[in-house]
């Protein structure tokens, strides 16, 4: 026959796997393993692809900027206005090429589908410097080779006003546990405590707990703890009564 503690103990082992997977603070499951990219995204014009959460094409022009000590060079990723400029400053008046990003839609975490949400949160661009062997052959009697990327200068050295340059880079994503929750079988960020009283305004009141609904969660361990220690104490005094 088993006594009374050890019954107590092996039913609240049997019920301690099924409290651990209640919805915690954050409101849903974790995750276990590492997010996956499901696609090649490829940036076409150029020839490069990369498996990654995303891709980034950065276009730079080499322009002119004027300060208070006078006209420097710089790239940079937008035009700069020159309209005022001394007419032997002038900038061209648009970026030739434009700059793009490639999202992936099939990214995976522990086999269901992430929200696009988490990647704009979470993600970090890395530089990379991608295989140029598909260049297309108009674009390669303009661009080669300078760093991880390519330039249109004929001397990447000594670049000219109005010449570009142009790199990639991958997204890439952390660890997600702590910061993602189930939805609706999508993985979503895990709001943010200042969102959380906005979005707690736009939805109904809640309606009252039923009697009882609080032992489905952890509330019943403290309770079941308390009636394990008293069978042992009441178990220990018996055990002392004189023969």
């Amino acid at each position: 026959m088993i006594p009374r503690h050890g019954a107590l103990l092996a039913v609240l082992l049997a019920l301690a796997p099924a409290a651990a997977q209640t919805p915690g603070a954050s409101g849903g499951a974790q995750p276990v393993g590492e997010p996956q990219a499901g696609e090649v995204l490829r940036d076409r014009e150029f020839g490069v692809s990369a498996r990654a959460f995303g891709l980034q094409r950065d276009v730079e022009m080499f322009q002119w900027r004027r300060t208070p000590y006078g006209y420097v060079q710089e790239w940079s990723a937008g035009v700069i206005a020159s309209d005022a400029f001394d007419p032997a400053y002038r900038n061209p008046d648009e970026m030739p090429l434009p700059g793009r990003i490639w999202w992936s839609r099939q990214v995976t975490l522990d086999g269901r589908p992430v929200s696009p949400d988490v990647l704009r949160a979470f993600g970090e661009w890395r530089s990379f410097r991608p295989s140029f062997s598909r260049l297309p052959a108009n674009l390669a009697a303009t661009f080669q080779p300078d760093g991880d990327g390519l330039s249109s200068a004929e001397n990447p050295l000594r670049p000219q006003i109005g010449d570009l340059r142009i790199t990639w880079r991958r997204l890439h994503l952390p660890p997600l546990r702590g910061k993602v929750t189930l939805r609706d079988g999508v993985w979503v960020p895990v709001p943010t405590p200042e969102a959380a009283p906005a979005a707690a305004s736009s939805l109904p009141a809640a309606a009252p707990e039923p009697a009882g609904w609080r032992w489905r969660g952890w509330y019943w361990l403290p309770l079941a703890l308390l009636a394990f220690g008293g069978a042992m104490a009441l178990r220990r005094g018996r055990g002392r009564r004189p023969q």
